[in-house]
This record gives C-alpha cells, sequence and structure tokens, in this order.
C-alpha cells in the first residue's frame, strides 16, 4: 500500500510518500518546503496571516502530488506552531476543508513518540540509551529512549526561527540557549536517575532540517541522499568547524555551498549554536543523525492501524 505522512513544522513542511515492507520504510519521493509558518508569530493574534497563506499553498501542492501518485493513506499532522498559537485550530480547519488533507494537531507527547519511532528505525546500531533531539522553527524536543522505547520527554521553546525573531544580539541568543539546556540537563539527570541510567553514558542522536543539513554539507552532498544521512556521525570538533567556517558567510554564500538547503541560510547558525550547546552541556564528543523521523514514525504507525 502506498501512503503518504506529512509533518507541518514550525519551519519546514515535509511530505514523505512511500511503503512500509516487513516493519521497514522504504521511501519513494520526498518534498520538503521552507514555510516559515512560526515566522512574524503573535502570542495574541498567532499565526501570521503571511505565514498561513504561504502555508497553505504548500498544503495544495502537497494534496496534489499525493493524487498525482495514486496514494491510498494519508496521516497529516500540525505539530508546535499549531499547538501554541491561538488561530491554529482554525488554520487546521482551513486546510483540511481547502485540501481535503486530514490534517490532525498532535499532542507533544504524540510527536515525541512518533520522532523516537521514526528514528530508531534507522539507527544502526541501536545504542541502549540514546537522547533524541529534534531542533525545529518554534521548539526543541528531547526524547530518551531505553533499548528504543521512549522513557521521558520534553519540549522547550528552543526553536531556530523563534530564537532569530525574539533576540535583538547573538549575545541575548546565546544566554538563552545556554539557560534552557542547563534546565534540559537538571530534568534529564532526574529522568536518568529514575530509570536508572547513567547520563554519562548516553549516545546522542538528532534528527529534521538543522542535523540532516549538517550531514548534507559535511558530505558536500550535492543531490541530497537520505540512505547516506543515516547513521553519519558528526564529532564536536567537526561541528565546531563548521561553525567557524560558515559564521562570517552571509545567507546566501551558506546556500551555496553543497548539502546546503535554500532558505536556511539565516538559521543554520542558530541551529549549531543548539547543538554544539548541547554537546558542551551534556559532555558529549559526537552525534548521529538520522535522516529519519517524524514522517518515518507516522508511516509506520498508518501501517499498523491498516494491518
Amino acid at each position: 500500500m502506498r501512503a503518504a505522512t506529512i509533518d507541518a513544522g514550525s519551519n519546514t513542511l515535509r511530505l514523505l510518500i512511500g511503503r512500509v515492507v516487513e516493519d521497514r520504510v522504504f521511501p519513494e519521493h520526498y518534498h520538503r518546503r521552507i514555510c516559515r509558518l512560526a515566522g512574524n508569530f503573535s502570542q495574541r493574534t498567532g499565526l501570521s496571516a503571511e505565514a498561513r497563506q504561504r502555508t497553505l499553498c504548500v498544503f495544495k501542492e502537497f494534496a496534489d502530488l499525493c493524487r498525482r501518485d495514486r496514494v491510498q493513506q494519508i496521516r497529516a499532522v500540525g505539530t508546535a506552531a499549531f499547538r501554541q498559537a491561538v488561530n491554529g485550530e482554525d488554520f487546521a480547519l482551513q486546510v483540511r476543508e481547502s485540501t481535503g488533507l486530514p490534517l490532525d494537531i498532535i499532542s507533544g507527547d504524540a510527536e515525541a513518540v512518533y520522532t523516537a519511532r521514526g528514528v530508531v528505525s534507522a539507527l544502526d546500531p541501536l545504542p541502549a540509551h540514546t537522547l533524541i533531539f529534534d531542533i525545529g522553527g518554534g521548539s526543541t524536543e528531547f526524547i530518551l529512549c531505553l533499548d528504543g522505547k521512549v522513557t521521558w520527554s520534553r519540549t522547550f521553546p528552543l526553536g531556530v526561527v523563534h530564537l532569530i525573531e525574539g533576540h535583538a544580539s547573538p549575545v541575548e541568543r546565546q544566554d538563552e540557549i545556554s539557560k534552557t539546556l542547563s534546565l534540559l540537563r537538571t530534568e534529564l539527570q532526574s529522568a536518568c536517575i529514575s530509570a536508572g541510567v547513567n547520563i554519562a553514558g548516553l549516545s546522542l542522536a538528532g534528527t529534521a532540517g538543522t542535523v540532516t543539513t549538517l550531514a548534507a554539507l559535511d558530505m558536500q552532498m550535492t543531490d541530497y541522499d537520505w540512505q547516506r544521512v543515516n547513521n553519519h556521525c558528526m564529532s564536536y570538533q567537526t561541528l565546531q568547524n563548521w561553525y567557524e567556517r560558515l559564521c562570517p558567510l552571509t545567507p546566501r554564500g551558506r546556500e551555496a555551498l553543497p548539502g546546503m538547503e535554500a532558505g536556511r541560510g539565516d538559521l543554520i547558525i542558530t541551529g549549531l549554536e543548539i547543538v554544539l550547546g548541547l554537546l558542551r552541556t551534556l559532555q558529549v564528543d559526537h552525534m548521529a543523525v538520522s535522516d529519519f523521523g517524524i514522517l518515518e514514525g507516522l508511516m509506520l504507525a498508518l501501517h499498523d492501524e491498516m494491518s
């Protein structure tokens, strides 16, 4: 059965079309568009009209792609930007009525479970104790997995779009990253103690746009290859080298590099600051990268429901 899953994040809208065979996801087509749904977000009015229009256009494009490829089952979800916005439910209804896509707004706990399932399906070998992190536009999710099962998860308002638009200077941005990661370590330490795990023994696995872009940059990919990205390992020093190389460049100069996604040139530095801060905070010297995440987890869950 050919299925499709859609993840409407705070920065990027993504579509995966593929099949599940023997509990393994086999992607056929993958599309991503940077919409910045969380751009110009307001606590009072929610998602901006411009961001909604940009995103709705891509939802319509994705609905057409699903029809073209004769997709039999679709699961579409909205995450942090939808959950946090006062007009999130209204926009989800507009998407459903305009496109026919079955868009649901899911909880942070559900997002963690789907993300972990997708990442775990890609990691080889699977570490016994893994902290998965997913850096988005409006937030970052942290998920503790023991033997592939979620035992703890937490979402922090540490997104790349949020940090850039909410802070006038890099110093202020770095201060928020440091404070948030310090809080993360405190909460994660408690979770590890409860689970009987040594926090020093955790492996780190990153998913979503920031880390997959870093992997593509590191391998100088002119054509993105998810199979090579899965399980690519990056050391702290490698990440620091990329930070020093990218900082002096303009956003357009960064996007001219092989592996850099268009529209991410002004976001990648902030994403790198989060990743480097996380490795320092947890005293980990490397991380694994997973191209698989919530889209693949949703597809596996959809397959379970139809079996």
